[in-house]
Order: structure tokens, then sequence, then C-alpha cells
């Protein structure tokens, strides 16, 4: 776990994020000229001397606190999210639950958007309840009036933007003034945007969250969840992830790096390849709307383009009513898209969503049925050519 160690090969603020995510992190010179750090497989670590034992002067203690494999790893991340340091986790859902446990007592209220990844209400409505920690849901787009929701023993607020599947914007600068005013640390997952298209403790969150199992890990072979933090949060964070013993593998922080290292040109595929197919469906007869905060017809795009440097391959679709026959019709015809729940990988996918289940602080009141696509590394010719196809099979099917 990175305590803002800097190893001086490329983490420098003067430098852009695409060079940031191919030098930072990396020291070739320490290790006789190999450019990747070397995945380092080990628990114990010996001292010198009697001396350096009982003073801990090593740069490594135990396995499980770090080493130079996923030290590499953090330093990286660090350079990219500006944070105070890194935690690893074992996945998105695990980095979610560290951080909320990391912040939040028992007594204490926390503020948690309704649009949040549904795990993370799930450990809010089962773990945190049973701890003593209240959970009131929130409209997303509740902006400065977050204040009207704040009680004596709240004690952090949860964001995610945009929001899961259904891709509402959140004015995560006016929520964060008003928490700063009032002393509450904010928490936001990332994992949609990653810190080259947002930066969230740039724009005052206190807890930054990814899900690198997503676009960090790139090719759906990694589970992986970071946590960057600032200030007195940092210090919570990494005591909380210490205590909790939580650790992952040298070979997941491998794959990580691996994934950062491409992130930068992976993501500008996605992001053109997204965007393509989503104004493509604009246009089809079966979709209503696409919900896409990158395109001018979305409700959530002036926030978008004033905080937001791109856009990734997640976006969601809703389709004109069709029985549900027809949609099993769509998802059984599609070939290159795989129906899966995770994304961020090189691989298409798609599957249908309904918030209505699970929503509380707002109505989930549509159309149609939704979809959620998330647009890989495919030719985006063929992409549209399969979602055409697959739309045949729906209206025979209707």
């Amino acid at each position: 776990m990175s305590h803002g160690h800097d190893d001086g090969t490329g983490s420098g603020t003067g430098l852009r994020p695409a060079t940031k995510v191919v030098h930072s992190g990396r020291d070739p010179k320490r290790f006789d000229g190999f450019v990747n750090t070397p995945v380092v497989r080990g628990s114990t670590v010996l001292s010198a001397t009697y001396d350096d034992l009982i003073h801990h002067r090593g740069r490594y203690s135990y396995g499980r606190r770090g080493n130079p494999t996923t030290e590499g790893f953090e330093t990286a991340l660090r350079a990219l999210e500006g944070g105070d340091g890194i935690a690893l986790t074992p996945s998105g859902l695990s980095a979610c639950s560290i951080s909320l446990l990391s912040v939040l007592d028992a007594g204490d209220h926390l503020l948690m958007v309704d649009t949040a990844y549904r795990p993370t209400r799930t450990f809010c409505d089962q773990v945190l309840k049973r701890l003593g920690v209240e959970t009131t849901y929130y409209d997303p787009l509740v902006g400065s009036g977050i204040a009207e929701l704040i009680r004596d023993n709240t004690r952090a607020i949860f964001l995610e933007s945009p929001g899961s599947q259904s891709f509402e914007m959140q004015d995560v600068p006016a929520i964060t003034a008003v928490a700063r005013a009032r002393g509450i640390t904010t928490l936001i997952d990332n994992t949609w945007a990653t810190p080259l298209f947002f930066k969230p403790h740039a724009f005052g969150v206190d807890i930054s969250i990814q899900a690198g199992t997503k676009y960090i890990g790139g090719h759906a072979d990694l589970n992986l969840g970071t946590i960057s933090a600032v200030g007195p949060a940092w210090k919570r964070v990494i005591a909380t992830h210490g205590t909790l013993g939580i650790t992952i593998s040298p070979d997941d922080a491998a794959l990580g790096a691996r994934g950062l290292r491409t992130l930068a040109v992976r993501l500008a595929h996605h992001q053109r390849a997204g965007l393509e197919v989503a104004q493509w469906l604009q246009d089809r007869p079966e979709v209503s709307r696409v919900l896409h905060p990158a395109l001018p017809t979305d409700p959530g795009h002036a926030i978008w383009k004033r905080d937001f440097t791109g856009a990734t391959g997640l976006f969601s679709l809703i389709l004109k009513e069709v029985p549900e026959r027809a949609v099993a019709a769509f998802f059984d015809a599609l070939a290159l898209f795989g129906m899966g729940y995770s994304w961020g990988g090189y691989e298409s996918l798609a599957i249908p969503f309904d918030c209505r289940d699970y929503r509380t602080a707002t109505v989930w009141d549509v159309e149609g049925p939704g979809v959620r696509l998330h647009i890989g590394l495919e030719d985006v010719a063929d992409l549209k050519a399969d979602l055409d196809q697959a739309f045949a099979r729906m209206r025979a099917a209707a």
C-alpha cells in the first residue's frame, strides 16, 4: 500500500496523463534494466540486524504490507489520481466496502446516492445496518440541495457519476462544497471515467474508488479494487485496510500495472467507438432514447462537458415497448456482444436491466426495456451489423 512514496520515474505533475500511465511506478535501474517491475511472491521479509527489525527500518516488513510489485503499481496509480496514497483490494466492491468502513462508526449516518452500484447498496443495507450505521438514499440530481438531507450525525456522502446503469450525472463540486463546509467525508465510485477522464480529488472528493477489474485491467482476466484518498481520510483508509488484513496477489498487481500502461490508448478507442454506436442507436426505430452523458441530447451533458475530459464505452439505451419474448430474441441473436455482468474489457457486452426493484429515493419510470452496452475494441461496423441483425430478430418476435 503506497504511503506517498515517489520513485521518481515519471510521476511528476508536469507530465500529461497518457505519459504518466506509461512511465510512473517503473524503475528499470533498480531491477537490472527490466522495463516491468518483477512479480515478487513472498510473505517473509528478513531484516539485516536486530536494530533494523525492532525499528522497522526496512523498505518492506511483511508480504501483506506490500512488495516491489504492488508498490510500483500503487505509485503509478497515485500519479494518476493525485491523492496521498493508494490501497489495493481484491475487487471493486471490496474497495467500496473498505472505504465506507474506514470513515463510518456505529451511530453514524451515511448519505448514499440512489444510483450507486447495486452491490454497494446491499453492503449498506445489510452490513452497515448491522453495525449500527443508518443509510439514507438520495436523488443523484440533488446538487447543493444535499444540505437539506444532512443530519448532526451525517459522517459521509457517497457519489457515483454517472449513475450505475441509468447514467445520471451528479454535480460533484456542488456536493463536495457542502460536505467540506460541514466536515463530512465524501467518497465516489469513479470506475466509469477512471482518473484519465475525471479526477475526483481535484473536485473536492476525499476518497476516489475504482473497480480496477474494469478499465485498468482491461482484459476480463482480473478482479481488483483501488482506493485513493487525501488528508485525514487517507489515514483512516490505510489503517482500516491494514487492520482488516486486506491484500492482493503480486500476480494481480502485475496484471493491473500491465493494463494501466495501455489505459490511455484503449480508452481513446472505447470513447470513439462508444459515441459512434450511441449516435447510431439514437436513429434506430427500435430505440426510444440513449443514456450517454457525452451526447448533447443527454440531460447530464452540461455537467459532463464541464467536469469530464472524456467518456468511456459503457452506456445504456431504452427500447420502445416490446414484449419480453422480443427482448429475449434480441439478446439471444447477438453474436459479438456477450451477455455478462462486467465491462471495461476488450470485448463488447450487453445485459438487460431494470432499476425499479431497488431504487428508493427516485422513481425509475421508463417507456420500455433497458439495455446496457459496453463497446469493446472490435470494429464498429461489425458491432453495428451485429446489433442490426439482433434488432431484426427482435422485431420478428414482437
